[in-house]
């Protein structure tokens, strides 16, 4: 992917042992930040576990599982809101859920969230741990429970199990394990419209391969005829697939795997999307269709930055204009860091892919933090400057930074909050 160093995957036994930290610090942030909220809940006579369920895009989740699909709201102004929107995969887990459980479909959502975030944070850890060693791992995972929109990993939304199935994907890829990215990739196209993005890091790092499969077999063939010698074999753990010295082509049962992966991939979102439209008689578009009834599309950005302009037209809403500025730039900032740090490329592709989707896309504004809780890798920069500092400084940033997320979130979430 890049020449950047990597590092052997650990045995599976070990693997779950390696990552605890990771996991008992993300276990602890987001209890914390469930106490502040049922806190916070109770002191304005309000049910925290009704905000985490049964709200906003909850709410569809669980008609979808108990209706199926051709739920709709017609809006005064003439806009379509149609359960279509919503990708099958978290209705599905919870429609399972309550029919093996005497739990509802609320619960379900609420139980799949819970377990799809300690996937999700375990995911991260394999991702930077593999990448950039154990000590950022568990700082990524930490961060990335600490966001200011953190308390949406354990609402009843799909952006936990989405992350979950895009971050072990893109670990697969990393590893070489190509069906299990493709297949990993179907689900994640099941769950999210940006599970393109899954589809597109696990084509490109195919693609990637191939090429480099290529290039060592020219590189082999004028060895052969320059050098009789066998060239000497690099010391280290070497990635799959990494380009740091030519070495000998994949076999084709390899080629193989990665064209099965590669061929699965896209599957969810395509097979989603087809449905879509032929449920609505519209054709492969359909669900661009369904997308604009609830005023969503794609348009470059521009709709966002008239929405940041407008906010300078008055004094305080021109303090909120330099904040989404500032905020715009950070992750801008940070996703050039993570090109300068050299991060393997289906990290970069995606990121890349769900970072403009949240950004570029017309929907609505304040759910672009929530959009961008799946771009992990933004995070890593940051996970490596506090892997670097002392242990007692480390822990006293993200401390204050999870006391910090909690009371937001318990704020957040008791007054507009998502969707």
């Amino acid at each position: 992917m890049t020449d950047l160093e990597t590092r052997a995957a650990p045995p599976r036994a070990g693997a779950l042992r390696r990552a605890a930290p990771a996991l008992a610090g993300y276990v602890a942030v987001r209890a914390l930040g469930l106490l502040a909220l049922f806190l916070w809940s109770a002191a304005r006579d309000k049910s925290a576990y009704t905000l985490l369920t049964a709200r906003w895009d909850a709410l569809w989740y669980v008609r979808v599982a108990e209706l199926g699909y051709g739920y709709e709201v017609r809006l005064a102004n003439g806009d379509v809101h149609s359960n279509l929107a919503f990708f099958p995969l978290l209705p599905w887990l919870e429609r399972l859920v309550a029919a093996v459980s005497p739990l509802s479909y609320a619960d379900g959502g609420f139980l799949v969230a819970l377990v799809s975030s300690l996937a999700a944070a375990w995911g991260i850890f394999a991702v930077a741990d593999r990448v950039y060693g154990r000590r950022a791992g568990v700082c990524a995972v930490l961060l990335w429970a600490v966001l200011p929109v953190g308390i949406v990993q354990s609402m009843a939304y799909s952006e936990s199990l989405f992350t979950a199935l895009a971050a072990w994907s893109l670990y697969a890829v990393l590893t070489g394990r190509w069906v299990t990215a493709g297949t990993l990739a179907l689900f994640a196209g099941l769950t999210r419209p940006v599970g393109l993005a899954v589809v597109a890091a696990v084509w490109v790092a195919a693609l990637a391969s191939f090429a480099q499969d290529r290039h060592a077999a020219g590189a082999g063939a004028r060895d052969t005829q320059d050098a009789p010698d066998a060239p000497e074999t690099p010391a280290g753990p070497v990635a799959p697939d990494t380009p740091a010295v030519p070495d000998t082509p994949a076999g084709p049962g390899t080629r193989l795997r990665r064209i099965l992966g590669m061929a699965l991939a896209p599957l969810g979102t395509a097979g989603y999307v087809l449905w879509v439209g032929h449920h609505t008689g519209k054709g492969a578009l359909g669900y661009l269709d369904v997308q604009a009834g609830w005023r969503n599309g794609f348009d470059g950005g521009w709709a966002f930055a008239r929405f940041v302009a407008d906010k300078f037209t008055s004094f305080p809403a021109a303090l909120a204009g330099v904040g989404l500025i500032v905020g715009v730039a950070s992750v801008v900032w940070l996703y050039v860091t993570g090109v300068r740090q050299r991060q393997p490329l289906p990290l970069l592709v995606y990121t890349g892919v769900v970072t403009a989707l949240a950004l570029c896309a017309s929907s609505y504004f304040g759910s672009k933090p929530r959009l961008l809780l799946p771009a992990f890798p933004l995070l890593l920069p940051l996970a490596l400057t506090l892997a670097g500092a002392r242990i007692r400084r480390s822990v006293a940033v993200l401390g204050a930074v999870a006391v910090a997320s909690a009371v937001y979130g318990a704020f957040w979430l008791n007054g507009s909050g998502p969707p």
